[in-house]
């Protein structure tokens, strides 16, 4: 077990040690090649809607934000843009390289430099409002709010701005273990409530306004001997169902529990580097060892496992009506059937990765994807003609 866990960690292009261990490039000759793209008679097909280009990456991980029908965006370059319908409303450059994807709550667009410096632009027109010193590195998008920017340090701090001002009301913070994922993972954001995944197994809820803590959570519990063997950081934003939250650890567990009392309603063994998703019937993982699987998201039980894309360096899935799509590290976007697990469509969205999230959008079966290159494509799923 412990060989295998370790394997997977090396494996995980998304997440790197912040212990500053070498990196391993899983891609060499000696190393296991990524599976190839299976064969298989489509059920249906990606059209895309929209097409348009941010920029660039570099190394980072860019996720987008969507609000209502608008999407917001960025690029290392400093670039930010808000798009509605495939049409540019502004894009702005900022004179500053940044470290991660934009938050949004419709009213500022939210980014974070790599010098550790958040700043606001309003969402209108992309004017800068204010920018505000974190004092860490940071690769999550913020957490917008009514009335708070929260910001997630890889310190593992989480910070609070004043929406209007930029000064910082709180900040939150919490012993970590000795060795953690460089994780993207962003908050989940409701009525208020920001939910932070943390190092450790521990799923935790913040007042945005205060920075009070609400409520803690155990997802899993470290295990092992060695520091390698007890990382158990909290994969991926949480889910939210009608009246329950998920998450899933990596070399840990996945779990969902009640919101009225915290009562676990069902956990199991699961190791995940980039998270889930869910719907009113299942919930949708992609595990370590890139396959995506599908449980019963009232027990938990495997309805089904698609295994086919080991080492394509999976990212997180997005539910998209009657299927399940993915991003791989060539720019594919892989459909699965919802009931089956059996692959229903492909198509390439560039020669690049897809390593932020795909994210739903308004419309019967839309969804968006961000590539590393920086191309944004919303795509909706059609019927085979």
């Amino acid at each position: 077990m412990r060989i295998n866990a370790l394997s997977s960690w090396l494996l995980a292009a998304s997440v790197t040690l912040l212990a500053g261990c070498s990196s391993l490039n899983p891609f060499s000759a000696r190393a296991p090649q990524p599976a190839a793209l299976v064969e298989f008679q489509p059920s249906a097909q990606l059209h895309p809607v929209w097409q348009t280009r941010v920029g660039s990456a570099a190394g980072y991980t860019f996720q987008p934000a969507v609000v209502g029908s608008d999407v917001f965006a960025a690029a290392h370059d400093g670039t930010v843009m808000r798009v509605a319908e495939g049409r540019t409303v502004w894009r702005a450059s900022l004179g500053d390289r940044l470290s991660a994807g934009v938050g949004s709550d419709g009213l500022l667009a939210t980014v974070v430099t790599t010098a550790g410096d958040v700043i606001a632009l309003d969402a209108e027109t992309g004017s800068e409002r204010w920018r505000a010193p974190v004092g860490a590195e940071v690769l999550a998008p913020p957490a917008v709010t009514a009335a708070t920017v929260v910001v997630r340090a890889s310190d593992q701090r989480v910070l609070g701005f004043d929406a209007r001002s930029g000064e910082q009301r709180w900040d939150y913070q919490r012993t970590t273990p000795a060795l953690v994922l460089r994780s993207t993972a962003g908050m989940l954001a409701e009525d208020g409530v920001v939910v932070v995944g943390f190092p450790g197994g521990k799923l935790v809820a913040i007042n945005a306004e205060s920075g009070a803590p609400l409520w803690e959570l155990t997802v899993t519990t470290p295990r092992g001997v060695t520091e390698l063997e007890r990382i158990a950081d909290i994969a991926g934003t949480a889910v939210l169902g009608r009246r329950e939250v998920c998450a899933v650890a990596y070399q840990g567990r996945a779990a969902c529990f009640d919101l009225d009392n915290g009562n676990a309603i069902w956990s199991r063994e699961f190791s995940s580097a980039v998270g889930m998703d869910r719907d009113t019937r299942f919930v949708f993982i992609t595990d370590a060892a890139d396959g995506v699987n599908a449980l019963d998201a009232f027990n938990g039980a495997t309805v089904w496992k698609q295994d086919a894309m080991t080492r394509r360096k999976v990212s997180r899935p997005v539910a998209v009506g009657d299927f399940v799509a993915v991003g791989d590290f060539e720019g594919y976007v892989h459909l699965i059937d919802r009931e089956r697990g059996r692959f229903a469509a492909r198509t390439r969205a560039d020669n690049s990765a897809v390593t932020a999230d795909p994210l739903p959008l308004p419309g019967f079966q839309r969804f968006l994807v961000q590539t590393r290159d920086g191309t944004l494509t919303a795509y909706e799923v059609r019927q085979v003609e």
